[in-house]
């Protein structure tokens, strides 16, 4: 059903009733209402206007640093207006700088030259204990408690860490279970876990490929696969988020059928975490780790985040241990006698570097103006919207056999992507890649045949996606002169 909001006049307080776009309707179906609404085609830009005018989100927009065109370095300046900003659908690879990032980076740097130790324990952000203060904001983004979310090292380190304690391999309950292509680094982590335990993994390394002629993972067969496999399979480790297909996974029941076979379910969260609405605690997931210079937008390298649930607590212990997993109340005694905190806490090493905790702060603060389900539904228009305008432009067309076309390869149900689309086309696309770079789109190229676009709620707009349109015709025309 159509949803209507009243938008009063501050000159005479009169309600008028407006069109909500950001129902629960499909995409599509909110498209053809504004276009009717509109008496204008859904390929018009006056469709984009209305949206990004209705966007109760599109102030999130100010709270980062977005990139001219003429400041990206293979812009043509000959091809596009430099002083533009440009179109920036790579978060899902590095998300924009949040404005507040380099205050909080410069207070920091001020502090250490005018008060030197004194900064571990002085301040709105003391070193020894900085990482705790944003925890709260960080749990609120996956769906988890704050004591069961720790920040600290980098994504994969906290996958090795977490495995040490999960993966307890035995002769019956050995494997693991995750997709073909995962992400590299997951799988070299998993195969090395699989090694250090002295188990080979050409047997231990269960991979989930998708059925012949198709590119993901159809949930059905991954629940058959744990149905029939749960008995020799120690964990199941998945993305929450596939990074290549931007197939996004049915988290819940992919946790819920692994532990009912007596698995431990993890969940690489790096392109789900700030993408899609994640409930990491209600699920019932045993533990998952993520980075956040995606979507969480924390800067290169920043610092990342591990989960543990509650009720892992006090049964699943850290392999190792360091200084940082000691009760912060007994730490400096100095007494080597560890008091190791419960949880994901005890599972901390070092202290971890301010530099680092200034930027993710000053990104959660953006996401606490907000909710992960707001930002989702507005995801769902906008990535939705992307669809329909591509489909529109660039769907194989029979009768026109020489035009290059675009295919999708992520799942066109909302529900089973986040705001990433991956584009193969029918055209090499390194050409394709190197022209749209030109004219000041920054995406991602991924071998060996696809683009990833992924327009973020929390900074693009619909206005954006209509650009990107335009901008692809170009670049596909451009390309296909280059062939000839």
């Amino acid at each position: 059903m159509l949803t209507w909001r009243c938008e009063v006049s501050s000159a005479n307080n009169s309600c008028t009733f407006v069109m909500d776009p950001f129902d629960a309707m499909s995409p599509r179906k909110v498209l053809e209402r504004v276009s009717t609404l509109l008496g204008c085609s859904q390929t018009s830009n006056e469709v984009a206007t209305y949206l990004d005018n209705h966007d109760e989100l599109k102030h999130l927009r100010e709270q980062f640093l977005l990139p001219k065109v003429a400041e990206l370095p293979p812009s043509d300046l000959t091809l596009v207006d430099g002083t533009k900003e440009c179109i920036y659908f790579v978060g899902n690879s590095l998300g924009l700088q949040p404005k507040m990032a380099k205050k909080y980076i410069d207070e920091e740097l001020d502090k250490w030259a005018k008060t030197g130790v004194h900064g571990h324990v002085q301040g709105s952000r003391p070193w020894a204990w900085a990482e705790n203060n944003i925890e709260g904001l960080m749990a609120n983004v996956v769906g988890a408690k704050a004591e069961e979310v720790a920040l600290m090292n980098g994504l994969t380190v906290n996958l090795h860490i977490l495995l040490l304690s999960f993966y307890k391999p035995t002769a019956k309950r050995h494997k693991i279970l995750l997709e073909d292509k995962a992400f590299p680094s997951d799988h070299y982590a998993v195969e090395s876990q699989i090694q250090l335990k002295g188990y080979d993994p050409k047997q231990s390394m269960l991979l989930m490929k998708p059925r012949p002629g198709e590119e993901v993972l159809r949930t059905e067969d991954i629940l058959d696969t744990i149905e029939k496999e749960g008995d020799s399979i120690a964990v199941v480790l998945f993305s929450g988020v596939q990074y290549y297909t931007g197939q996004l996974f049915d988290m819940a029941a992919i946790t819920k059928a692994g532990q009912k076979k007596g698995c431990y379910v993890g969940f690489d969260c790096a392109h789900a975490v700030g993408n899609a609405e994640l409930k990491l605690h209600d699920w019932g997931v045993d533990f998952a780790c993520w980075c956040s210079y995606k979507y969480v937008n924390s800067g290169a390298g920043g610092l990342a985040g591990a989960f543990i649930h509650e009720k892992n607590a006090r049964t699943v212990k850290p392999a190792l241990t360091g200084w940082w997993g000691h009760n912060l109340k007994t730490r400096f005694r100095m007494d080597n006698e560890m008091d190791l905190l419960p949880g994901i806490s005890g599972f901390r090493l070092s202290n971890q570097p301010i530099l680092l905790v200034c930027p993710l702060q000053a990104s959660l603060e953006v996401f606490a103006m907000t909710s992960m389900a707001a930002l989702r539904k507005k995801s769902r228009l906008l990535t939705g919207y992307l669809e329909c305008l591509i489909q529109h432009y660039y769907n194989k067309d029979e009768s026109q056999p020489h035009k290059p076309y675009v295919h999708i390869i992520t799942p066109s149900h909302p529900e089973e992507r986040g705001c990433q689309l991956s584009l193969s086309f029918s055209v090499p696309i390194a050409a394709i890649f190197q022209e749209l770079e030109k004219r000041g789109v920054a995406c991602d190229m991924r071998e060996p045949n696809v683009l990833r676009i992924a327009p973020v709620p929390l900074y693009n707009s619909f206005s954006d996606v209509h650009r990107f349109i335009t901008v692809l015709g170009s670049a596909l025309a451009a390309s296909k002169e280059l062939q000839q």
